[in-house]
C-alpha cells in the first residue's frame, strides 16, 4: 500500500521500523528537527491539538494523565494550554524526551518501551492519551490493554489509530475485543485529521474504562 509522507525521509523510515531499538535510533537522530518537519504546512500534523480538544471534552482538565509515546512533547503541550496540570510522559527515545522535558509541561518523564509491559502499577492514572505510535511498524494493538490496566475506573484512554493500520493493523479487532467484556466502552471513535497537509487521517478513539 502506498502510505503518504510528503517525501520525508524520517517518516518514511518510520513506517519500516524493524523493532524499539530502531525506534531509538531513528528518534534520537530525528528529535532536533522533528517539531519544524511536522507541525509545517507540508505535513500539518494537527492529530496533537485535536487530540487534545477530545481528551478535554472526555475527561476536563483535573486528574493526572499519562502521555504514552509522548516524544518532543507536543501533545503535553496542547494539553497545558488547555488547563491539564498534571501530565507524565513516556518514550522510547532519550533524544524525544530532552525535548519533551525542555517543554516544561511535565511532571516526570522516563523512557519506556510501549511493545512491552509498562512498569507502572495497575489504576495509576485517570487518563492515558496516545499519539502517533499505533501506527505502522510502531506500537501494536497489544499496548491497548496495558493501558487500560493502568487507567483508574471511570478514566478514558484517548488515543489515535493512523487510519490505513486501523484494520490491517488489528486495531478495530483489539478494540471490539476490549470493549466486548465489561470493563472498557467505546465512548467514540471517530475518523479525525492527522496530517493534514498530506490528507492523512486516523481513528481517534475515546474509550472509558468502567
Amino acid at each position: 500500500m502506498a502510505r503518504s509522507t510528503g517525501g520525508d525521509p524520517h517518516i518514511e523510515r518510520a513506517y519500516s521500523l524493524t523493532g524499539p531499538d530502531d525506534a531509538r535510533a531513528l528518534y534520537d537522530e530525528w528529535a532536533a528537527t522533528y517539531d519544524a518537519d511536522l507541525t509545517g504546512d507540508a505535513q500539518g500534523y494537527v492529530a496533537p491539538s485535536v487530540t487534545a480538544d477530545a481528551v478535554v471534552a472526555a475527561a476536563g482538565t483535573a486528574g493526572e494523565m499519562l502521555d504514552a509515546g509522548c516524544g518532543t512533547g507536543l501533545v503535553g503541550v496542547e494539553l497545558a494550554r488547555r488547563g491539564v496540570g498534571t501530565i507524565d510522559g513516556l518514550d522510547v527515545s532519550p533524544g524525544m524526551l530532552e525535548r519533551a522535558r525542555a517543554t516544561g509541561v511535565y511532571r516526570e518523564l522516563r523512557e519506556a518501551d510501549l511493545t512491552a509491559a509498562l512498569e507502572l502499577p495497575d489504576d495509576s492514572y485517570d487518563v492515558v492519551v496516545c499519539v502517533g505510535t499505533l501506527t505502522h511498524s510502531h506500537v501494536g494493538p497489544s499496548a491497548l490493554s496495558e493501558f487500560v490496566r493502568v487507567i483508574r475506573h471511570g478514566g478514558y484512554l484517548v488515543a489515535t489509530v493512523l487510519d490505513d493500520a486501523w484494520e490491517s493493523g488489528g486495531y478495530r479487532a483489539e478494540v471490539d475485543r476490549i470493549c466486548a467484556g465489561d470493563v472498557v466502552e467505546a465512548v467514540s471513535i471517530e475518523v479525525a485529521p492527522y496530517r493534514s497537509g498530506q490528507d492523512v487521517e486516523c481513528r481517534l478513539l475515546v474509550l472509558r474504562v468502567r
